[in-house]
């Protein structure tokens, strides 16, 4: 973001929490009893926010959020932005000794101001009026601000308090956009256990036979041309916004790296789950381990891709124990959850057999990554060595790529193996023995020897 859009940025928020704070003491006055220009903080109308090329003015006018929901995004951004604005509700209750339990808040470890609770959003939006209190617990239970999108949060660190006594917060990703205008990318943490997925490759590099490249070509299309079906064709009701694809075949094959290049390709950010840290031996921590991915991920317009899913999405078993019958509503439950999502869920596997026929069910693309073929092995073999490789006169990449069935991942090995050897030489010449040596490396991790 320049400088001239931060100032856009900075200036509107700052407007924002002016309004903010004339409600806050509209509210003030009017529970004091005391004179005030309106009878509600209902008339107080937000700014007219139309035209603005602000980060924050225009996620308010995508949205269109109402003055309600503004004021609870106003009231979490407060601390960060305007802490002082909040030292109202400081004060205290002279019967009590202590401040006014209908303010809610909290205070901080380090931070010195008046951190909001849902109790305070409550407060200043309904003060006493019973119907309303009613109606902003609502808010803060359904609405998507708190749901689905994300941007808002309850924090309740004591089970079994009042709802509304939760820390009112503004996600770190929102927050972040409105200081940048940059999307916030997480990190990846137990609350999030998933990696960017990107790629220095190309198309070209992607090593597929033909019939392979055009399946994977057809999921392209569809994340390409999705929102054209869905809108302009008005096919929502007839056709899911959801999309989810079977990766299956060999370790080393390009389902990883088809992924990656996907998400490069239709400018979409792919996340590989991290299913060590999602699967939990616990009751109901992998349900609560998935929850956080798929509620961060579902309206992110993000690739989902889940390597060797067999772990997570495998067979249900028959319910013999209780442990069985914990592990399918495992699956049952990501069976919804992958069915619910609107983008893209890609799971990955060696075998197909492995997977749940109720996945299977669901998927729109089952793609088989077979080991290439010797027209696919020679086209690797040539594109992966480095330009300033020279070869051995006995070294026939041809005579190689026929004779010996490899995965591309495996050849890459032999590459890398082979060329270090040659640095290591300080020669930039390629020879049949170290190619040979590379080859007998890759047999033997499978067990097999090599027929030379």
């Amino acid at each position: 973001m320049d400088i001239t859009q931060r100032e856009k940025n900075a200036w509107v928020i700052d407007q924002e929490l002016l309004w903010l704070s004339r409600v806050i003491e509209t509210r003030m006055l009017l529970y004091w009893g005391k004179k005030s220009e309106f009878s509600d903080v209902s008339e107080l109308e937000p700014n007219d926010l139309t035209g603005d090329e602000s980060q924050y003015a225009l996620l308010i006018n995508e949205l269109k959020l109402n003055a309600v929901q503004r004021i609870c995004l106003l009231i979490a951004l407060a601390p960060h932005f305007k802490p002082h604005l909040l030292d109202v509700f400081f004060i205290k209750n002279a019967d009590y000794d202590r401040g006014f339990t209908e303010f809610g808040g909290i205070k901080g470890n380090n931070h010195g101001g008046f951190l909001p609770t849902g109790e305070t959003a409550a407060f200043i939006i309904a003060g006493n009026d019973m119907e309303k209190r009613f109606e902003v617990l609502g808010f803060f239970m359904q609405d998507p601000l708190f749901n689905e999108l994300n941007i808002l949060g309850i924090q309740r660190s004591v089970p079994g308090e009042p709802f509304l006594s939760g820390f009112l917060t503004v996600s770190d990703e929102y927050l972040n956009y409105f200081i940048t205008g940059i999307n916030h990318k997480p990190s990846y943490s137990t609350v999030f256990p998933a990696k960017l997925l990107t790629t220095a490759l190309e198309w070209e590099h992607l090593v597929l036979e033909d019939r392979v490249m055009e399946e994977v070509m057809e999921i392209c299309d569809w994340l390409t041309y999705k929102e054209t079906l869905l809108s302009e064709w008005n096919m929502e009701g007839k056709l899911k916004p959801g999309f989810r694809g079977l990766f299956y075949g060999p370790p080393g094959t390009g389902k990883t790296l088809t992924a990656s290049l996907l998400g490069k390709k239709t400018g979409l950010d792919v996340y590989r789950i991290d299913l060590s840290m999602v699967v939990s031996k616990f009751i109901g921590e992998t349900e609560k381990n998935l929850s956080n991915i798929f509620d961060q991920a579902i309206n992110k317009n993000w690739i989902l891709f889940f390597d060797e899913a067999d772990a997570l999405f495998g067979k249900r078993t028959q319910t013999s124990s209780s442990n069985d019958r914990h592990a399918n509503q495992e699956v049952s439950y990501l069976l919804q959850r992958v069915e619910e999502f609107p983008g893209m869920v890609i799971l990955a596997t060696n075998f197909e057999a492995n997977i749940d026929e109720a996945f299977s069910r669901r998927f729109q693309a089952m793609i088989h990554f077979p080991l290439p073929g010797p027209k696919e092995r020679l086209r690797l073999w040539k594109q992966s060595y480095s330009e300033k490789a020279v070869f051995e006169e006995n070294v026939h990449l041809k005579e190689i790529a026929d004779k010996h069935e490899l995965s591309g991942g495996a050849l890459i090995n032999i590459v890398r193996y082979s060329s270090l050897k040659a640095v290591k030489r300080g020669s930039n010449i390629i020879l049949y023995e170290d190619i040979l040596n590379g080859l007998r490396r890759e047999f033997n991790k499978d067990g097999k020897t090599i027929v030379i």
